[in-house]
């Protein structure tokens, strides 16, 4: 079985052609996309977070207010800049989400990618250490963020608080339970999916990831999920690895289809540079009919090595064109390829 999910970033833009032309249409269509994706049997929806860019930016209004509206389907986040957050401020408003939905909160961290403004996390307050790059900084407020979602008290009380509270150091409220159990890291290299899994967080692995061998991209996720699954074994942890990679996928079933998406399926592979010093490979999209999909996507070896697949989606064309090619994902290719 694998779970599928969807991966929204959430644009928005002035543009005729698009179906979210404001923020607002982007956060209302998101909540009913996510509505809809439940009643399919889609088994999660997932945002990605970017800041000073028209597309979603704080995610826990939102993984509320889909979290209040739903009642099975994972909801959660692909990636969070943990270079933008307080650690403390998100245990509160994620342990707020997690309780809203019912404890289906998977939320997805990471130290960070280029973003639309030079340094932007130093206009949030933040700026690393002495010694720290700006990644560094990331990946300790995300062990921050880990450590205090285990609900263990930490801060002295007030010998005359405001109101009574319980007895020895007190713990961030409201504390949700197993939440802590429930974190994923976006790692881009093999050394970070090693440092998550000692973390005890799932891995998400995304459509592009650092090139580390000039092989096929497909292989080296693969091998990243592989290097892993190794290192969550050899921690010890009791509970059974998670890892989710994204693709975009597209069944093409009428002529809408193959009008938007008919030449997105010849594409291959490509190698660029995401950081100034850093080589990247980029897999390439799925576009063809569902026979041709389900031969595709078998030889896909980062695929059949995950438990998740995250479809992103076109989210400016709409809701019901996007429940269409999820739609399709589920009726036509999932069942062919042994999924569900």
């Amino acid at each position: 079985m694998k779970k599928i999910g969807f991966l929204s970033f959430g644009h928005w833009a002035e543009h005729p052609a698009y179906q979210t032309r404001s923020a607002g249409d982007t956060l209302l269509q998101s909540i009913d996309l996510s509505v809809a994706a439940e009643e399919i049997g889609l088994d999660g929806a997932y945002f990605r977070v970017h800041h000073f860019a028209r597309q979603l930016a704080s995610p826990f209004p939102l993984l509320s207010a889909i979290g209040a509206k739903t009642s099975k389907i994972e909801i959660g986040t692909g990636v969070i800049d943990m270079r933008y957050e307080n650690p403390l401020y998100m245990v509160e408003d994620a342990g707020a989400a997690d309780l809203i939905s019912g404890g289906r909160l998977q939320l997805g961290l990471s130290r960070g990618s280029p973003e639309q403004v030079i340094e932007g996390w130093r206009k949030f307050g933040y700026q690393p250490e002495e010694g720290e790059t700006d990644a560094d900084m990331g990946r300790k407020k995300a062990l921050e963020f880990l450590d205090r979602l285990k609900g263990e008290g930490f801060a002295q009380p007030n010998p005359n608080p405001m109101f009574p509270n319980p007895p020895g150091l007190l713990r961030l409220e409201p504390y949700s339970e197993g939440l802590r159990e429930r974190i994923w890291w976006g790692a881009a290299s093999n050394a970070t999916a090693v440092w998550a899994a000692e973390n005890g967080m799932y891995l998400q692995s995304s459509t592009l990831k650092f090139d580390e061998s000039g092989k096929p991209f497909h292989i080296q996720q693969a091998e990243q999920i592989r290097l892993y699954k190794e290192a969550w074994k050899k921690a010890g942890h009791e509970r059974e690895p998670r890892v989710s990679v994204s693709r975009s996928i597209f069944a093409l079933v009428n002529e809408q289809d193959r009008y938007y998406f008919g030449q997105q399926g010849k594409g291959a592979d490509s190698f660029g540079y995401i950081e100034a010093d850093q080589r990247a490979v980029f897999g390439k999209s799925y576009a063809a009919e569902p026979d041709q999909l389900i031969k595709e996507l078998a030889q896909d070896e980062a695929i059949q090595e995950a438990d998740t697949l995250l479809l992103t989606i076109p989210n400016t064309l709409g809701v019901d064109y996007n429940i269409h090619v999820l739609s399709a994902i589920l009726e036509h290719v999932a069942p062919g390829l042994g999924w569900k």
